[in-house]
Order: C-alpha cells, then structure tokens, then sequence
C-alpha cells in the first residue's frame, strides 16, 4: 500500500512568522531605561541599617545606670519646711500657789506669769525650745478656799500639795511631790506638765528644783516676787536646761551619725616600773553605768568598753611647787596633756565608723612627778583634779595615796583600785559627761531672781534634763535629716550616671517617714518618741548618703561613653547609612528612567 506524503518545502521557502514592528522610537539610554529597576539591591542595604538601628537600645540598655525612683519633691518639702521656721515644742506649767491671799483673778494672774515668761523667753526663736503659746495653769490654795483656772488639765487635790512637809529633806520633799503631781505628766497631749509650787511661809526664801518635772520655792516671797521666780524656773530651767545663754547647741552633742556613743574607759599607768595598778570595771560598769545607758536610750545608743594600759607618759611638763608640796601641771598644759602619739585609746571597731567615741581616762603619774596636781588660773588647785576636752571626753589625774612609799622600792608593786575610791573617780567622770552634753555639774542654778539648787539624780540625768536632750536631740537630727537628704537629691540631679541602688531609695523613704513621725510626735508633746524617731531619720539618711555604691566608679557622663563606644560602631555605622542613602538615590534615579520611557511609549 503507497503512502501518501507531502513534498517538504525548502527552508527559504518556508512560511515566517512576522514579528510586530516597533514604531520606530527616539531612545535615549542615558534617560531612559526600557525594563523596571530591581529593588532587592534596596532591600538588602536598608536590611542591614534596620539590623543597626535595632541594636542601638540593645547598646544603650547595655551601659545604661540603674537609678531607683527618689521622692525628690517630699525632700525637698521636708527641707523647706525645718528651714522656714524652728522646731518647737508644746509645754504645759501648771503654777501652785499656796497661802497666798491674792487679790487679783487667777485669769490675770496668768496674764502676769506669761508676760514675765515673754520678757525672759529669746525674742529670736531657737530650735528645740518651747512653743511661745505657753499653757499656763495655776492653782490657788490658800485656807478658805482653793481655785484652779480653766486651762488645768490636771491638779492635784487641793489637800494633797498641803500635806506635804515642803521643810524636810529635799528627797523626801521630791518623792511626795512626785506621788502627787507625777500623774499630771502624762494626761493627755499637748507636752509635758511642769510645775512650780510656791508657798508663803517662814523667813528664808529657798528654791528647790527635783529630779521629776517639778520644783518647789518655800519662803516670805511677795506675789510679785513667786510670779517672777516661777516664770524664770520654768523657762531658764525647765525649757533652757540651767543654761544662761540659751540652749546647747546641737552640733556639740557627742552622739554619731548613726546615734551611737562608745564610752571608752582607759586606766593609763604612766610608768609600770614604779607601780601597777588594775581595776574592777565589770562591778562599776553594772551599778553605775547601767542606769545612765538605760535613761539615755531615747537620745543615744550607748555601750562601753573599757582596757588598761601601760608605759603611758604624758606630753606636757609638770614642775615642783613647795607650797602644795606636789608638782603642779596648769591650765595652760592642758592642750598638750594628752599623748596622742603614744596614748593608744581608738582601738574599738567603732573608732573607725560613724559612731561616736567618748574617752574617760584615769591618768596615773610615775613616781617621778607624784602626787601631781592641777591648778586652776586663780592659782587654786581643782577639786577633782580633772579636766574635759570638747568631743573627746574626760582626764583624772589620781594619784596613789603612797605613791611617795613606792617610789623607794625597787620592785614594782601591783595594785587594784579600791571600789570607793574607784566610785569617787566614776562620780567626777559623771559630771564630765553631763558637761559634754552641755549641762553644768554643780547643782546650783543662779538666775536673776534668785538661786536655786538643783537636785541630783542616781542615773546622770534628771528627768527633766532628759526632756531638754530630747527636745534638742530631735531637733538638731531633723535638721541633719533634712540637710543630708537635701545633699543627696542635688547630688542625684547633679550626676545623672550616678548608680541608685533600691536600698537606697527604701532608705530615703524610711528616713521621711521617720522624720514625719518624728514631726507628728513632737507637735503632740510626746518628746521620748520624737526622740527616737528623729534618731532613725537621721541614722537612715546617713547610710543612704554614705552607702558603699554611690562610692562607685561608673559617675562618667553620656559624653564619655559615646566617645567610648563611638570609635568602635560610628565608622561601620556612617558607611551602612552612607550606602543605604546612595542605593535609595540609585533606586529613585533608574525608576525615573523608566517612568520615562514609559511615559513615551504611551504617548506615541
């Protein structure tokens, strides 16, 4: 069977397709470009900046200083507030006159105690002091009748005060005192209730001020007169603490930053050779010292130590006078008396802290200036034979009573202090720690109207005396408060890579609240507890200053680490953007282009 098949055409005979034909265009290629410019150039670039930009809060949260939140605005209301007036107190005098047959109202009657207090009051008004608006109260007790003003908060029972035998003993006198009017002290708020009792009776006009919160004045005084003596107590005694010129002032009070007080007790044997004496402090340290501590917990934190040394000779020089037959030290020695070069007293762990360290020390002369004494710039010799140094503490001088029979012997012989003499030493080193804190330590108080005695108490301080360090003492720590926290916040503000640690922005909160309470406590009276309060602010307000990561290295400005790290990522960061910023031109230019020629495809 014969296939049918087709002849092939040859290939110049074939059929072709034609293409369209291109109109015939002006192309220009270096303005025009016929295909859409790729951006995958673009996206890589800008990739790469984006994966820069990101990490640059990585960089920052790297370096960056952590700084707790502080209550700048509270600190600096706390400061302007201490600043803007003085810190006082309320305080109540409750005035008991008996036998006295006035003439006048008692309302007048206290007119004419509060205007005597004005006159004797500071026109300037100090820190730590009572409130000008005294409240003023007086009884009036005399045979027919007995009348007490309106603003008595409390008084005694009209029979009470007379069944007293204001003549006896002057601690007797005090106890039933205190049985009858030391319930008024604590009646309510509005400060502690001070009273003065005045009888008319017998000749001799004699004062008294107790160991409590009262005093008593027994004598032919006139009214004029009991108004004057009762107005001066009260304000000169009871609110100025017996001292003329006012107040002490409380950056003179021996107690740390952080409310502490090291007693240190240091009995110093000048010359072992010649003798050796010991003593027993532990018997001392419980009868004598322990009731101090524990009267002034509201003010300071105290503890004690106590060593002996020996081989420890005194800088000045002494010299033999044949009238007191002893060689005489004066008081022009005294800055040199003390050897800090070989008197090595700082050796608690306390000495290099923030607390404070009081020295008591017990000087034994050698046997070649003994007995050596003190005299006084009247050419008298001292009493005590002791001195205070301001800050620091208190020197005795004791000299043996055979130190001449034990300069002859050849051998040294060993010695233990005596309990009584060692309590007599104890006694004048108790007055050197009242004189530190500013009181006197004698037990007269010579006013203008007249002397008072003022009586002694078994625990260093009266009670009444503690009402004074109490209100000075929160006084003087609010103000500490309130500078130190002031210093910090301008420091913070000051430095803004200063590292703030969350302990030390719960210190700074804690500090304001305690200055608060302290504040809310002493506007109600309550002086123990605003004491102890203020304490805790300041104590708080140092560590927070003093804490050991503000000491840190890291204060460098944002100056400094930029030009730390600018070396490291600016050049790869300018050529990233420097690329990036060229590509999106190159991108912007070839788009065009193209827009170009397609813009005269389609107008042709």
């Amino acid at each position: 069977m014969a296939e049918i098949t087709e002849p092939l055409l040859p290939a110049k005979e074939a059929p072709e397709t034609s293409k369209p034909q291109e109109p015939a265009l002006d192309f220009d290629p270096k303005t025009m470009r016929k295909t859409k410019p790729g951006v995958k150039r673009l996206i890589l670039t800008v990739s790469v900046l984006f994966s820069f930009v990101l990490g640059v809060p990585f960089i920052y949260k790297s370096v960056e200083i952590y700084r707790a939140p502080l209550p700048f605005q509270e600190i600096e209301s706390l400061s302007a507030q201490i600043d803007s007036k003085p810190f006082q107190f309320p305080c109540r005098l409750q005035a008991i006159f008996i036998g006295f047959d006035w003439k006048s109202s008692i309302d007048t009657l206290e007119s004419s105690i509060l205007r005597q207090m004005t006159k004797l009051t500071s026109q300037t008004p100090q820190c730590g002091t009572c409130s000008p608006n005294h409240t003023v109260s007086v009884v009036l007790n005399s045979n027919s009748h007995c009348l007490q003003s309106r603003t008595a908060s409390c008084s005694p029972e009209c029979g009470a005060i007379r069944s007293v035998e204001l003549d006896g003993d002057d601690e007797a006198v005090d106890e039933a005192l205190e049985s009858v009017l030391g319930g008024c002290s604590n009646s309510g708020s509005g400060g502690e209730v001070y009273s003065v009792v005045v009888v008319k009776g017998g000749e001799e006009v004699r004062a008294v001020v107790g160991k409590y919160r009262h005093a008593w004045i027994v004598g032919r005084v006139s009214e004029a007169e009991a108004v004057s003596r009762a107005a001066e107590i009260f304000v000169k005694v009871f609110v100025n603490g017996g001292k003329e010129e006012g107040l002490i002032h409380g950056e003179f009070m021996p107690v740390g930053a952080d409310g502490t007080v090291v007693l240190s007790f240091n009995l110093l044997n000048a010359d072992p050779r010649d003798w050796v004496y010991d003593w027993d402090f532990q018997s001392v340290d419980e009868t004598l010292l322990a009731p101090i501590i524990e009267a002034m917990k509201p003010v300071a934190n105290i503890s004690v130590e106590s060593q002996v040394l020996y081989h420890m000779p005194k800088s000045s020089l002494s010299y033999w006078d044949d009238k007191w037959d002893s060689y005489i030290f004066s008081t022009k020695d005294l800055p040199f008396f003390v050897n800090s070069n070989e008197w090595h007293l700082d050796t608690s762990i306390a000495a290099g802290g923030r607390s404070k360290m009081l020295h008591f020390v017990i000087y034994i002369p050698s046997a070649k200036e003994c007995p050596l004494l003190l005299q006084l710039p009247d050419g008298e010799i001292s009493k005590t034979n002791s001195f205070i140094s301001p800050m620091w503490g208190g020197v005795i001088v004791w000299n043996p009573q055979t130190c001449r029979k034990d300069s002859e012997s050849k051998h040294p012989s060993r010695h233990t202090i005596s309990h009584q003499d060692l309590q007599k030493v104890f006694e004048v080193f108790m007055g050197q720690f009242r004189q530190l804190f500013g009181f006197k330590s004698d037990n007269l108080y010579v006013g203008a109207s007249g002397t008072s005695s003022l009586l002694a108490s078994e625990r260093g301080f009266t009670v009444w005396e503690l009402d004074v360090l109490s209100r000075m003492h929160t006084c003087f720590n609010l103000h500490s408060c309130a500078t130190t926290l002031g210093s910090l916040s301008r420091l913070v503000q000051s430095l803004p890579r200063m590292i703030i640690m969350d302990e030390i922005g719960k210190q700074v909160k804690y500090s304001l609240e305690a200055a608060k309470l302290a504040q809310t406590n002493a506007s109600h009276g309550i002086y123990n507890a605003s004491a102890v309060s203020s304490r805790q602010a300041r104590s708080l307000a140092e560590d927070a200053f003093f804490h050991p990561s503000i000491m840190s290295v890291s204060y460098y400005s944002f100056e400094h680490c930029f030009a730390v790290y600018s070396p490291f990522f600016l050049p790869v960061s300018i050529h990233v953007l420097l690329a990036a910023v060229r590509e999106w031109r190159r991108y912007k230019q070839e788009n065009k282009k193209y827009l170009a020629w397609k813009t005269k495809v389609i107008s042709s």
